[in-house]
């Protein structure tokens, strides 16, 4: 999940201000996809395709831009380059093409978000959340939207909807807690992460066990904290983290907004 936020408008903005800088350090040494980052933010379901294959469908899509078959296929390829302006040029064509394409809408969104966007990418994952037929990954990735906004009321209610199509996601599990810490509930938050852990396939997901940690030390549990993110993270890694967090806690005040929980909106 993005923790770049940046605009609170709420009581406990040193709070928010302390998780945030928390996160943003978290992101940057251990970040994966968006979110789990969040199921991954591709944009096609199609195998990536090689870079002549890519130059085919360049010329292919240029002469039927409304082909959202090898539209998709050609985004495929332009993400394994790493041409994320074209990426968006050529998805945003399709969408406008097709609005009530649900698979085209949330490929678009996701991208969007991808690209720290979040803004547009709620307008268009909102729209591919009221199609028919939408997906747990794309109110998963619109939750990630309303987040990257500071919506986190909204982003935890479309969490829920995610959920309520597939209880087991650790991704969305690991959104909606990573949520409730940037709005002040850590306690709800931990909960939430430790229900994501305990899915069976939760080792495929180390990101959530070092996010519970960063909940744990942000509650003052250091001991605690150092022992769930050594099985993943070396020492010294762990340590420097630690001590971030102390340094932070230490700031006065900064304890007992923590400890009051989730503020009112």
């Amino acid at each position: 999940m993005c923790a770049c936020v940046c605009a609170f408008p709420r009581r406990g903005v040193a709070a928010t201000m302390l998780l945030v800088s928390a996160l943003a350090l978290s992101a940057c040494q251990s970040r994966t996809s968006q979110q789990l980052s969040t199921d991954p933010m591709t944009t096609a379901s199609t195998t990536a395709p090689s870079l002549s294959d890519t130059a085919r469908l360049s010329d292919q899509w240029q002469k039927d831009p409304g082909n959202v078959k090898v539209g998709l296929a050609y985004v495929a390829g332009l993400e394994r380059v790493g041409n994320s302006q074209r990426q968006l040029e050529v998805l945003g064509r399709l969408a406008a093409a097709h609005p009530g394409d649900g698979t085209v809408q949330a490929a678009y969104g996701k991208k969007l978000l991808a690209v720290g966007r979040a803004d547009q990418a709620a307008t268009v994952l909102e729209q591919a959340a009221g199609q028919p037929g939408a997906t747990w990954q794309i109110h998963n990735a619109l939750g990630s939207a309303y987040d990257d906004q500071g919506q986190y009321a909204k982003a935890q209610e479309t969490y829920d909807r995610a959920l309520a199509m597939s209880p087991s996601q650790v991704q969305v599990l690991n959104n909606m807690g990573m949520s409730q810490a940037l709005s002040g509930n850590l306690k709800a938050a931990e909960a939430t992460l430790r229900k994501a852990l305990a899915q069976p396939n939760s080792r495929s997901f180390p990101k959530v066990r070092q996010n519970l940690a960063l909940v744990v030390g942000l509650q003052g549990r250091f001991d605690e904290s150092r022992q769930i993110a050594s099985t993943d993270l070396p020492a010294n890694q762990v340590e420097a983290n630690l001590a971030y967090l102390e340094k932070m806690l230490a700031q006065p005040n900064t304890w007992q907004q923590l400890a009051g929980g989730k503020s009112d909106g």
